[in-house]
């Protein structure tokens, strides 16, 4: 017999407050729930007929109802088909999100040519990442003998499902228990926070399911982690050879293959000075070997929803250190406002006009090798 729209409501209500508090459901509990609007009477009249459908069961007399089997599967097959639907949706926006970021990818990539034209350094520009992702909700459903349905929410209602193959024998209360335990150790957390003193602790409370929480706590990595490796555009390499002290061959050969190369940039991608987002290295202080004989000054910029790159300009020591950071200054900013404006984005990508009009008044260097 398919449900109405009503019982599947109460039904919904019964199993998620079950699987939070892990006691009989009474009507009680229900009709204080602001979004169901029914009498409590209407939903002991429900609540019986969803008793006698087999959905749930009342294990004590005067007692509240818990889920049966056959309820558990309703609300897995009636949740995974919601999930789809609410996944479709994000995918639409998460598609135009990524089409926008295509966007700034370019722009950037632009930008790391114009700066080094624009500045007769050698420039990176660092793509932006989010960091900091907390855990909202974690829900763990058995799906059969052998699986486990993994449903991670992030504080930026990122939705992940990840269906885990088990070897561990569960039951109901055991996953019960473990999300009750999961949701209460790990909600509000980063990834970077979760460590082995939080695992420990969850394992102490269920130790014949390490090897579950263990599984579980991948597809929460899954879920958090951000896969795709930091993208990171460099420009005006062989600008280096304008400096006679730069330009000895091994030097400019090992500055030349860690430009190319990427890896090591990715230790000069902090976030500077917590009041100007601006760092600057100078010779033995940069953390990247190649660079020692070099200057870097590099600046955090910062897009919405915690989104942060980086953008950096390496030259010699003897640099015009003023006019570098109030270029990188102007192109933080600049960077910022052009990713909220889709119309800027597109002509900043066609056109290096306004971003060259930025720059045009930085001082040319004096290449006469004199310090």
């Amino acid at each position: 017999m398919e449900l109405n729209e009503r019982k599947v409501k109460i039904l919904d209500a019964i199993i998620r407050n079950y699987l939070e508090t892990g006691e009989p459901v009474g009507s009680r509990t229900i009709s204080k729930l602001p979004d169901l609007n029914i009498s409590s009477a209407t939903i002991r009249n429900e609540m019986s007929d969803l008793e006698d459908e087999g959905y749930i069961v009342q294990p004590h007399t005067s007692a509240g109802r818990i889920p049966t089997d056959k309820g558990y599967r309703f609300y897995v097959d009636h949740m995974l088909t919601s999930i789809d639907k609410r996944e479709k949706d994000v995918s639409k926006r998460e598609e135009l999100i990524i089409e926008k970021m295509d966007k700034m990818d370019a722009m950037l990539e632009n930008m790391a040519k114009v700066l080094a034209n624009s500045t007769n350094y050698t420039t990176m520009v660092a793509a932006p990442k989010s960091k900091g992702h907390k855990i909202k909700f974690v829900q763990l459903s058995l799906l059969g003998e052998n699986q486990l349905l993994c449903t991670v929410v992030s504080d930026r209602n990122r939705v992940i499902n990840k269906i885990l193959d088990i070897r561990d024998n569960v039951d109901q209360e055991m996953i019960v228990r473990l999300n009750v335990a999961m949701n209460t150790a790990l909600a509000g957390m980063t990834l970077e926070e979760i460590n082995l003193g939080v695992i420990s602790a969850l394992t102490s409370q269920a130790p014949n399911l390490e090897h579950l929480i263990n599984e579980v706590m991948k597809a929460i990595t899954e879920a958090i982690a951000t896969e795709e490796q930091m993208k990171i555009y460099t420009s005006g390499a062989t600008n280096i050879f304008k400096y006679p002290e730069l330009s000895d061959k091994e030097r400019a050969s090992q500055l030349l293959t860690t430009l190319e190369e990427k890896t090591q940039l990715k230790e000069l991608l902090g976030e500077g000075d917590d009041e100007t987002g601006i760092q600057v290295y100078i010779g033995n202080e940069t953390p990247v070997q190649a660079m020692k004989d070099c200057s870097v000054v590099t600046a955090t910029y910062e897009l919405k929803d915690g989104f942060k790159g980086t953008i950096g300009i390496i030259g010699p020591k003897r640099m015009d250190y003023e006019k570098v950071v109030d270029t990188l200054r102007e192109v933080k900013q600049k960077i910022s406002e052009t990713f909220d404006d889709s119309s800027k984005m597109n002509r900043a990508i066609e056109s290096s006009t306004s971003l060259n009009n930025l720059l045009t008044s930085s001082k040319e260097p004096d290449d006469s090798g004199e310090e």
